[in-house]
C-alpha cells in the first residue's frame, strides 16, 4: 500500500468516529519538513443542530494552555526575572508552611518548600478536582476554585489554603500548578496574564486566534462542546457508547468574553493553524518569521525529562502514559520499550479536557495538532488519530 494511500486512514478513522455520533467534528493538521503533509476535518460545528464547521474554527483548548504558561515562565527565567529553584513562598507567601494530607485525613509538617520547577512539572504536591482517590482533589472540589467569576488570583488564595498531596518533589500528580505559575508570573511581571501573554508570546508567535476571549463578530467560528457537564465528572465513565449530550452551562465553566477569566491550566480559546504555530515552536524556540523567543539551549532543557523513574508511569486518574516523563512544557518519550502506540524517542506535547491534542517529533521533523469538543472522551481520539499518522510514515 502507498504512502498516500496510508494517509487516507487518518480522514477515514475521523469519518468513522463521527458517524458513530461519538464526535460532532473533528480537525487534524499534520506538518512534515515545515510543510503541510497531512491535513482535513470532518462532521459539524454542533452535529445536534446541523451547524457547519467553519472553515476556520476556533475551540475550547483547555490543558493546551499549559505549554504557552511554561514557555513564558522560560522566557523569563532567561532574562533572570525568575529561577527554576526560587521557592513559591518567596513569591506567594500564602504558599509558606504548607502541610500534607494523607489517605486518613491526618496532616503534618511538609518536608521542603515547592520550587518554581516543581509547578512546571507537576510533582509540587498540588492536585485536580477531577482526580479519582486523591483526599486534596476531593477537597478542591467543595470549594468554588474553578468558578470563572473568579479572578486568577483569587484562584490561587484558594489554592493556597488547603494542604499539598505529597512532599514536593517527591512524585507526579497532574494538578493546578500551572495556574500556580501563571500568578508566578503576574507578580514576578507586575502586569496580568493576559496582558503579558499576548505581548510576549501570543503575537510573537503570529497568533491571530487564540486568545482568553473571543470577539463577538467571530463566535459563530466557536465549536459546539459535548460530553460532562463539569470538569469533576470526566471520568465518571458509564461503560456505554459515547453520546453528544451538551454541555449546557459551559459560560460559568469557560467564559467566551470575560474581563477577568485567565488562566495558566486552562481557558484559551484557539485553532488547529494557530497552534501548529506553536508545535512547532516548540521544538524549535523560533518563531515561523524566524524570530528566536528561547534559546536553543533553554529548548533542549525544557524538553529533557525531570521525573525520574520511581515516579512513572505518569498518572492522571484512571489513565497512563506508559513511557512517557515530563520535561518543563509537556510530555515527553523516555522509554520506547514501554510505549504502547507508535511514536519517537524524545517525542512530547500535550492534550487538553475536551479531545484536543498536539504532539511534536523532532526525529521525524513532524508536528501534529487534533480537534474535537467533547469533555470526558471514553474514546481515545487523539491516540487513534496520531497512530494512522505514524503508520502512514515512509
Amino acid at each position: 500500500m502507498s504512502t498516500s494511500n496510508r494517509g487516507d486512514r487518518v480522514a477515514a478513522k475521523a469519518q468513522a468516529l463521527v458517524d458513530q455520533k461519538a464526535f460532532s467534528g473533528i480537525q487534524w493538521r499534520v506538518d512534515r519538513g515545515g510543510e503541510t503533509w497531512l491535513a482535513g476535518r470532518a462532521g459539524w460545528a454542533d452535529a445536534l443542530s446541523g451547524r457547519a464547521m467553519e472553515e476556520t474554527p476556533i475551540f475550547r483548548i483547555y490543558s493546551m494552555t499549559k505549554p504557552l504558561i511554561s514557555v513564558l515562565a522560560l522566557m523569563l527565567v532567561e532574562r533572570g526575572q525568575l529561577r527554576l529553584y526560587d521557592q513559591l513562598q518567596a513569591i506567594i507567601p500564602a504558599f509558606a508552611n504548607r502541610e500534607v494530607v494523607a489517605e486518613d485525613g491526618s496532616r503534618r509538617a511538609a518536608a521542603g518548600p515547592i520550587l518554581i520547577e516543581h509547578l512546571m512539572t507537576h510533582r509540587a504536591g498540588l492536585s485536580y478536582s477531577f482526580l479519582p482517590g486523591c483526599p486534596v482533589g476531593a477537597l478542591y472540589g467543595e470549594t468554588t476554585m474553578f468558578d470563572a467569576s473568579h479572578s486568577l488570583a483569587e484562584m490561587i488564595d484558594i489554592i493556597a489554603a488547603h494542604p499539598l498531596a505529597f512532599d514536593p518533589g517527591t512524585a507526579w500528580r497532574y494538578s493546578v500548578a500551572t495556574d500556580v505559575l501563571a500568578r508566578v508570573i503576574e507578580v514576578v511581571s507586575g502586569e496580568d496574564l493576559a496582558t503579558i501573554l499576548t505581548r510576549e508570546v501570543l503575537a510573537p508567535l503570529g497568533l491571530v486566534d487564540t486568545a482568553y476571549r473571543v470577539p463577538a463578530d467571530q463566535r459563530h467560528r466557536v465549536m459546539a462542546i459535548f460530553g460532562s457537564q463539569d470538569l469533576k465528572d470526566i471520568f465518571n465513565f458509564t461503560g456505554l457508547p459515547q453520546q453528544l449530550t451538551p454541555v449546557t452551562e459551559i459560560e460559568k465553566q469557560y467564559p467566551v468574553d470575560s474581563d477577568r477569566f485567565w488562566r495558566g491550566g486552562h481557558g484559551l480559546y484557539s485553532t488547529v493553524d494557530d497552534y501548529m504555530k506553536v508545535a512547532k515552536f516548540l521544538g524549535s524556540g523560533v518563531t515561523a518569521d524566524g524570530s528566536r523567543l528561547l534559546s536553543r539551549k533553554m529548548v533542549d532543557l525544557m524538553w529533557t525529562n525531570r521525573v525520574p523513574a520511581a515516579q512513572r508511569p505518569l498518572r492522571i486518574g484512571p489513565a497512563a502514559l506508559p513511557g512517557y516523563g515530563f520535561g518543563l512544557t509537556g510530555r515527553v518519550m523516555v522509554d520506547m520499550g514501554q510505549a504502547l502506540s507508535l511514536t519517537s524517542l524524545d517525542e512530547g506535547g500535550w492534550a487538553g479536557a475536551a479531545s484536543t491534542y498536539f504532539w511534536v517529533d523532532r526525529h521525524e521533523n513532524m508536528c501534529g495538532v487534533v480537534m474535537s469538543q467533547y469533555l470526558g472522551s471514553q474514546i481515545p481520539l487523539a491516540d487513534d488519530i496520531r497512530q494512522a499518522v505514524y503508520q502512514a510514515l515512509d
